[in-house]
């Protein structure tokens, strides 16, 4: 017989995710979370995790949720542990990753009161949540101790057994509705929750009796609707001879084939695309600053000309700031943003939010539809492609730099990988080139940041099928070593870490550079590698500095399978942005 906390808090939280078939827990050590800890290890339905550093855990479990698009669930301790997990809550708030933050708490009246590792926890993440709930203790467990306390408001000091089974009678029905509301939003809004779980003393208890649980519901996903009067939105979109679409983030499969097909193939359309957004056609732009940002020096009078009348937006954040900064000038008359969630009015002209997959709205977008005869497709096509050529020009001659590196990753790459990007230089530089159509891509786009990339790619390899490479910049990876601090990295896990000695990213932004201000403050340039954290992770390595010892270890890297890789690849700081700016100007001097 499988044993449960007898606190009954505790017990219900268990019992509740093993109902709503959420089997995933990342536990952070801790005592006060001794009864969810001993709860969820005891069931052989949960798959157990255990992780030191909060911050690190709360992006590892934020790999896994992102790949399995179900909620996993992070425990943690009282106190300033969970504080640790915000990064990673407010990352999937922006990114639509269930998350399902269950923290424990030490009793109401035990906070502030100067007893350690306690803290204001309830409403600590309230901004960045789907759901959260304030949930009532137990009085049935340890009420000498809770009577002999006189700060505690729970109960009156002559209670009476009648009084204190209906007081625990109503505490427990309540938490029922609460962890089950909860729950539901965690599952059918696609975001970060909390539960916040207060428990006293003894908490380490177990016992194989149930309690009779009353809200065992299951949940139903409401089906999305065509709204009534979407032949007049399928009329003005057939009608508009100049049109754009741009897929943000999205999973690989969300968008069909067929549907892109049927999209790209309309010539009145221009389809934006990036590597995050999994969709690959030929009649696409799949870089879109490679043509933006040559755009925008030739000071071409192309732009009013290929500015849209009406722009269709699918899936998550977008990289470009460029295509931000034309599309804010040149505004269309028309934006419609598709999601069954949210809508951002990321171009200062957002017009209509149909909540709806891309899927669907697509489908009934071109169902029956007249595609008429327009060459706005085949025009902005030409310019983009004429940059392209002239670009790869431009490519043949460049220095060993982190242009030439994305160059060369994005040609050797084999086949059927997912690539996990960090932030600033990396998930830009991956932009500008062509992949291998079966690659997959990733990245922790929601809020941008640089911390947690490690720990997130090594939370995604857990559980996708696809071998997974993380392509990181040296900030972001030495900021995120504790992510390393993971007994369940898979053996075929490689890690692309590409330092150029500090904030790379700084060099290409306006400012003044190479002072003692800006070294110190903005690039933060240093002198370190990963050789000894390698070793004392227990991590392959391998470091090369040059094109032809890139060239000579590339391969090797990529197949070696009996230990997690680091590839470190060392490149000259001062010589990055210059490479990476004089690209774009060729481009857009070459084809005026």
């Amino acid at each position: 017989m499988p044993k449960y906390p007898t606190i009954p808090l505790a017990q219900t939280m268990v019992r509740l995710c093993e109902h709503f078939e959420i089997d995933r827990i990342v536990i952070c050590a801790g005592s006060r979370n001794a009864p969810l800890t001993n709860g969820f290890v005891s069931q052989v339905f949960f798959k157990t995790y255990s992780i030191v550093d909060e911050r690190a855990a709360g992006f590892f479990a934020l790999g896994m949720a992102q790949q399995l698009k179900k909620p996993v669930v992070l425990v943690c301790t009282s106190g300033s542990a969970l504080l640790n997990f915000y990064p990673a809550i407010a990352e999937a708030y922006y990114s639509d990753i269930p998350l399902i933050v269950i923290s424990a708490d030490r009793m109401p009246h035990r906070i502030d009161i100067g007893d350690g590792q306690t803290i204001r926890q309830s409403g600590v993440f309230e901004p960045h949540l789907e759901a959260a709930a304030i949930l009532k203790p137990d009085v049935i467990h340890a009420t000498e101790t809770l009577l002999e306390n006189p700060m505690q408001e729970l109960l009156p000091q002559n209670v009476t057994k009648k009084i204190l089974e209906e007081t625990q009678q109503l505490h427990q029905e309540q938490n029922e509705k609460e962890i089950t509301r909860v729950l539901y939003q965690a599952i059918n809004n696609q975001g970060p929750v909390h539960l916040n779980i207060p428990m006293e003393e003894p908490l380490y208890e177990m016992t194989e009796q149930l309690l009779p649980l009353q809200n065992l519901s299951v949940i139903k996903p409401v089906p999305a609707e065509i709204p009534q009067n979407f032949d007049t939105i399928k009329k003005t979109w057939h009608q508009s001879p100049k049109k754009w679409v741009i897929i943000g983030q999205l999973a690989p499969g969300e968008l069909p084939k067929d549907l892109l097909n049927q999209l790209s193939n309309d010539p009145s359309v221009v389809v934006f695309t990036e590597t995050t957004s999994n969709s690959i056609h030929e009649k696409q732009i799949n870089s879109i600053d490679t043509l933006m940002a040559p755009l925008e020096l030739s000071k071409s009078h192309y732009d009013q000309q290929m500015a849209p009348e009406i722009l269709l937006t699918f899936g998550g954040m977008v990289v470009s700031k460029k295509i931000k900064f034309f599309l804010r000038k040149y505004r269309p008359q028309l934006h419609w943003h598709t999601d069954v969630k949210k809508a951002y009015n990321t171009y200062y002209c957002l017009n209509h939010h149909f909540k709806l997959t891309p899927h669907l709205f697509l489908e009934a977008l071109y169902n029956g539809a007249d595609v008429k005869t327009n060459n706005f497709q085949s025009q902005v096509l030409e310019i983009y492609n004429n940059f392209k050529i002239s670009g790869s020009e431009y490519l043949l001659k460049i220095p060993f730099s982190d242009l030439a590196v994305f160059q060369f990753i994005s040609q050797k790459l084999p086949s059927g990988w997912q690539v996990q990007l960090a932030n600033s230089s990396s998930i830009r530089y991956a932009q500008l080139f062509d992949w291998p159509k079966d690659t997959t891509f990733y990245c922790n786009r929601g809020t941008s940041g640089i911390d947690g990339s490690t720990a997130t790619a090594i939370g995604a390899a857990q559980v996708n099928c696809q071998p997974t490479v993380l392509i990181t910049g040296d900030l972001s990876f030495f900021y995120d070593i504790n992510g390393l601090w993971n007994e369940s990295i898979p053996k075929n896990f490689k890690i692309i870490l590409i330092n150029n000695q500090g904030g790379g990213i700084f060099r290409i932004l306006p400012g003044e550079k190479d002072t003692p201000k800006y070294d110190r403050y903005f690039e933060t340039i240093h002198e370190r590698n990963a050789k000894h954290i390698a070793k004392a992770f227990e991590i392959r390595y391998t470091q090369v500095s040059s094109l032809w010892g890139l060239k000579q270890k590339f391969s090797r890297f990529m197949n070696s399978n009996g230990k997690p890789h680091i590839l470190e690849i060392q490149t000259p700081r001062k010589l990055n942005d210059g490479v990476l700016l004089d690209y774009f100007k060729w481009m857009a001097v070459k084809t005026r």
